[in-house]
């Protein structure tokens, strides 16, 4: 059954759940989404109904995530897509968890001689256009996953997305908006034109968005594999689009690229066991890094959404932002300090530095790399086998590059505009080289078992969001969904963001304290688009919510 949110949980397993609840929060609220077999949370309804299919068809949880993912290239296109990269953190039933790693990767030609000479405009060059392209990585993460975890073909999973391709994905209020907001960057690229602004409008509210280039390339994709993709007349377009345009990503980076397999970064909360990413993205390590400076605190005496918690949020994430900013990398070239920086001790320290009623802005992070001697979208898949996949994956800004490569119907990342733009740190440009990301697609366990799955788009709002959600879940009690909807705060360096519904007391007090306040709208895409999965471990029903901030959905059997 496919419930669309928001939705009241039903009754019956409401009172089965509440007296048997091995989850995190309170196991059932007003707006979750509860089912017995599968469970799909996803960033748009065609992408959720598309996970639901594959199970349905017998298809693990990693099938459908694979599949799901493909599919978000034509239901969520502003935001990933082939053209793109991410992560994604598996948990199989009986086994470890594992991460692959399918982030982009600098080209050849990417060097810190060209990217940093004098006349470069790094800002202008990397956030769209052939500089600011990155070697995609979903083919080969998708390959890679299920080799390793799925049941399905590549073919088989393709299936579905190759057919929304075709047929068309209704166009929704959020994706008009995103292209209107876009039109400029979008029209630079005939190609792209072509797809989104036919007849040189944006796609109406209401309409259908088709893309028969990019059916025709995962069609080859699921007759040839990977190699239809990195190899052949795919590559070639790619190539050849980036060199006509005056960029330096090649076939030879195409055919080069491989997704890895990772062991992902590990921490505990108040007992429950964090499961996250790990580098190149920082996102796992620091959203640790941010519960344990937390939990050193009784946040339930507090009180949900009082001004000293928001403040004991906003001066931790000022000091975990700086550390990540000084201290993230591509661990293949650098040693990254992950132990370092989610030791608890090493959270003790800081959380010593929180003043009550003072905001700080003296925080001097430690750099402690060293070389080795080596738009974004969440979905979250859990299965009635007990295997769960927690994905992210972006092509970075809205509408990445802007560069759809003529006849493949693929629009190319900007990822490129995420390594630093100066040289020297271990951030900095350089070949083969994958960029730093805030991405934390996160599973929670509890006696090795898994209780939550979730993740959320927003660069660096993603470590703040999915810590508050974890807080609202584990220190308040609330429902999955309630825990997403709450209001949100994000603190990068100075300004402390805030979402319009605290109450204006508290918005006072912070300011009293010293913190620059800027207010938004009451749920802005800002702070992200959460998608979660929480399972009972003792009935093993599945609890599933999805972020009314974007156009989440989700949806079980």
């Amino acid at each position: 059954m496919i419930v669309p949110k928001p939705t009241t949980a039903a009754l019956a397993l409401a009172a089965l759940l509440s007296a048997s609840c091995g989850s995190p929060g309170r196991p059932v609220g007003p707006g979750d989404v509860v089912a017995r077999k599968g469970m799909v949370a996803s960033a748009h309804p065609a992408a959720t109904a598309v996970g639901l299919e594959i199970l349905k068809k017998g298809g693990n949880a990693v099938d459908a995530a694979v599949a799901a993912a493909f599919a978000l290239s034509m239901a969520e296109p502003n935001a990933s897509g082939v053209g793109g990269g991410g992560f994604m953190v598996v948990k199989m039933a009986g086994a470890e968890p594992v991460m692959i790693d399918y982030r982009e990767a600098a080209p050849a030609g990417a060097t810190p001689e060209r990217y940093y000479a004098p006349g470069f405009d790094w800002a202008a060059r990397t956030a769209r256009g052939p500089d600011a392209v990155g070697v995609p990585g979903l083919v080969a993460g998708a390959a890679l996953a299920l080799e390793t975890h799925g049941t399905m073909t590549l073919a088989e999973v393709l299936a579905p997305a190759i057919r929304l391709a075709r047929e068309g994905v209704p166009v929704g209020a959020k994706l008009n908006g995103m292209i209107v907001d876009e039109m400029e960057k979008i029209a630079e690229s005939p190609a792209a034109a072509a797809i989104y602004l036919p007849e040189g409008l944006p796609l109406e509210e209401g309409g259908s968005l088709r893309n028969e280039d990019l059916a025709a390339t995962l069609e080859r994709i699921a007759a040839e594999g990977p190699e239809g993709f990195y190899d052949g007349p795919v590559a070639a377009a790619v190539a050849a689009e980036c060199e006509r345009l005056g960029g330096v990503l090649t076939v030879a980076d195409l055919k080069g690229y491989r997704a890895k397999l990772r062991e992902p970064v590990r921490g505990t909360y108040r007992g429950w066991e964090i499961v996250s990413a790990s580098p190149p993205t920082g996102g796992g390590t620091h959203l640790i890094e941010l519960l344990n400076i937390v939990e050193t605190f009784d946040v339930r005496a507090m009180g949900r959404g009082s001004a000293r918690l928001v403040h004991v949020l906003a001066e931790a994430m000022k000091m975990v932002f700086a550390d990540k900013a000084a201290n993230s990398g591509d661990p293949d070239f650098f040693r990254i300090p992950v132990g370092t920086f989610t030791d608890k001790a090493y959270a003790a320290k800081l959380a010593a530095r929180i003043r009550p009623g003072e905001a700080r802005f003296d925080y001097a992070p430690p750099s402690l790399v060293l070389p080795e001697s080596g738009s974004t979208s969440h979905l979250c898949v859990a299965d009635e086998r007990g295997n769960v996949v927690a994905l992210t994956q972006s092509i970075n800004s809205f509408f990445g590059s802007g560069i759809v490569v003529p006849g493949t119907g693929v629009l190319l990342n900007n990822h490129l505009a995420d390594f630093d733009d100066r040289a020297g740190g271990p951030n900095a440009i350089g070949p083969g080289r994958r960029p730093a990301s805030s991405i934390a697609p996160t599973i929670v366990l509890r006696d090795g078992k898994p209780v939550l799955v979730v993740g959320t788009p927003g660069a660096t709002r993603i470590v703040s969001a999915l810590a508050q959600i974890v807080i609202n879940l584990v220190d308040f009690g609330l429902g999955l969904d309630e825990a997403i909807e709450a209001p949100r705060a994000h603190c990068l360096t100075k300004t402390l963001a805030l979402e319009g519904r605290f109450p204006a007391d508290v918005v006072r007090a912070l300011e009293s304290w010293g913190h620059p306040v800027k207010t938004y709208p009451e749920r802005d895409n800002y702070f992200g688009g959460a998608q979660a999965i929480l399972i009972d471990a003792k009935t093993k029903a599945l609890v599933g919510a999805a972020d009314s901030r974007r156009d989440g959905f989700a949806a079980g059997y």
